[in-house]
Protein backbone atom coordinates (compact mmCIF):
# COMPACT_ATOMS: atom_id res chain seq x y z
CA UNK A 1 0.00 0.00 0.00
CA UNK A 2 1.48 3.58 -0.88
CA UNK A 3 -1.06 5.81 0.60
CA UNK A 4 0.16 7.59 3.40
CA UNK A 5 -0.68 10.51 6.37
CA UNK A 6 2.28 11.75 7.11
CA UNK A 7 2.31 14.21 10.61
CA UNK A 8 5.87 15.94 11.29
CA UNK A 9 7.10 17.94 14.15
CA UNK A 10 4.33 17.61 16.74
CA UNK A 11 6.13 19.44 19.98
CA UNK A 12 5.22 19.36 23.58
CA UNK A 13 6.90 19.49 26.94
CA UNK A 14 6.76 16.62 28.52
CA UNK A 15 8.41 14.82 31.87
CA UNK A 16 9.73 11.29 29.72
CA UNK A 17 13.43 10.62 30.87
CA UNK A 18 15.57 7.87 32.93
CA UNK A 19 17.58 10.41 35.04
CA UNK A 20 15.66 12.10 38.24
CA UNK A 21 16.22 15.75 37.10
CA UNK A 22 14.36 14.82 33.43
CA UNK A 23 11.25 14.21 35.79
CA UNK A 24 11.85 17.66 37.75
CA UNK A 25 12.42 19.99 34.70
CA UNK A 26 10.92 18.44 32.10
CA UNK A 27 11.99 19.34 27.90
CA UNK A 28 10.14 19.28 24.55
CA UNK A 29 10.03 16.26 22.50
CA UNK A 30 8.89 16.49 18.94
CA UNK A 31 7.06 12.92 17.37
CA UNK A 32 6.39 12.12 13.83
CA UNK A 33 3.75 9.82 12.07
CA UNK A 34 3.36 8.44 9.43
CA UNK A 35 0.92 6.22 8.65
CA UNK A 36 -0.05 3.58 6.07
CA UNK A 37 -3.96 3.33 5.15
CA UNK A 38 -5.88 2.33 1.87
CA UNK A 39 -7.02 6.25 1.10
CA UNK A 40 -8.49 5.14 -2.27
CA UNK A 41 -12.24 6.08 -1.11
CA UNK A 42 -11.26 9.57 0.44
CA UNK A 43 -8.92 10.31 -2.74
CA UNK A 44 -12.94 10.27 -4.69
CA UNK A 45 -15.48 10.89 -2.51
CA UNK A 46 -13.59 13.84 -0.84
CA UNK A 47 -15.08 12.93 2.36
CA UNK A 48 -13.82 13.46 5.75
CA UNK A 49 -15.41 9.93 7.35
CA UNK A 50 -13.53 8.00 4.42
CA UNK A 51 -10.10 8.96 5.96
CA UNK A 52 -8.47 9.87 9.43
CA UNK A 53 -8.59 13.21 10.65
CA UNK A 54 -5.24 14.98 11.49
CA UNK A 55 -6.68 17.17 14.10
CA UNK A 56 -7.17 13.57 15.88
CA UNK A 57 -4.15 12.11 15.41
CA UNK A 58 -2.14 15.02 16.43
CA UNK A 59 -4.07 15.49 19.53
CA UNK A 60 -3.65 11.76 20.90
CA UNK A 61 0.62 12.79 20.20
CA UNK A 62 -0.21 15.46 22.24
CA UNK A 63 -1.85 13.63 25.21
CA UNK A 64 0.63 11.43 25.45
CA UNK A 65 3.76 13.71 25.74
CA UNK A 66 2.08 15.65 28.59
CA UNK A 67 0.84 12.60 30.02
CA UNK A 68 1.70 9.94 32.42
CA UNK A 69 5.85 9.65 32.57
CA UNK A 70 7.78 7.01 31.14
CA UNK A 71 11.84 6.43 31.40
CA UNK A 72 11.97 5.36 27.93
CA UNK A 73 11.28 6.85 24.70
CA UNK A 74 10.80 3.53 23.15
CA UNK A 75 7.99 2.93 25.64
CA UNK A 76 6.35 6.79 24.51
CA UNK A 77 6.77 5.72 21.04
CA UNK A 78 5.36 1.97 20.95
CA UNK A 79 2.16 3.43 24.01
CA UNK A 80 1.29 6.14 20.96
CA UNK A 81 1.88 3.65 17.96
CA UNK A 82 -0.32 1.51 19.87
CA UNK A 83 -2.72 3.73 20.80
CA UNK A 84 -3.20 4.94 17.10
CA UNK A 85 -3.28 1.45 15.81
CA UNK A 86 -6.31 0.55 18.15
CA UNK A 87 -8.19 3.42 17.61
CA UNK A 88 -8.09 3.22 13.90
CA UNK A 89 -8.58 -0.38 12.27
CA UNK A 90 -8.14 0.76 8.89
CA UNK A 91 -4.79 1.30 9.56
CA UNK A 92 -2.32 -1.39 8.01
CA UNK A 93 0.69 -0.03 10.23
CA UNK A 94 2.22 3.06 11.86
CA UNK A 95 5.79 4.75 12.50
CA UNK A 96 6.14 6.80 15.47
CA UNK A 97 9.22 8.66 15.40
CA UNK A 98 10.27 10.33 19.28
CA UNK A 99 13.31 13.12 18.83
CA UNK A 100 14.40 13.98 22.02
CA UNK A 101 16.44 16.53 20.55
CA UNK A 102 17.56 18.24 24.67
CA UNK A 103 18.53 14.50 25.94
CA UNK A 104 21.15 14.77 28.76
CA UNK A 105 24.09 13.64 26.99
CA UNK A 106 27.50 14.82 27.30
CA UNK A 107 28.43 15.20 23.55
CA UNK A 108 27.64 17.27 20.55
CA UNK A 109 24.71 15.94 19.15
CA UNK A 110 21.85 17.44 16.69
CA UNK A 111 18.60 14.76 17.71
CA UNK A 112 17.99 11.40 19.31
CA UNK A 113 14.95 9.70 18.22
CA UNK A 114 13.37 6.61 18.23
CA UNK A 115 10.84 4.81 15.70
CA UNK A 116 8.56 1.93 16.12
CA UNK A 117 6.80 0.66 13.56
CA UNK A 118 3.31 -1.42 14.43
Amino acid sequence: MADQISITGIKAFGYHGVLPHEAVEGQEFIIDLVINLDLQAASQSDDLSQTINYADLAQIVHENIVGERVALIERLAGRIADEIKGAYREIQSVSVTVHKPHAPVTVNFTDIAVTITR
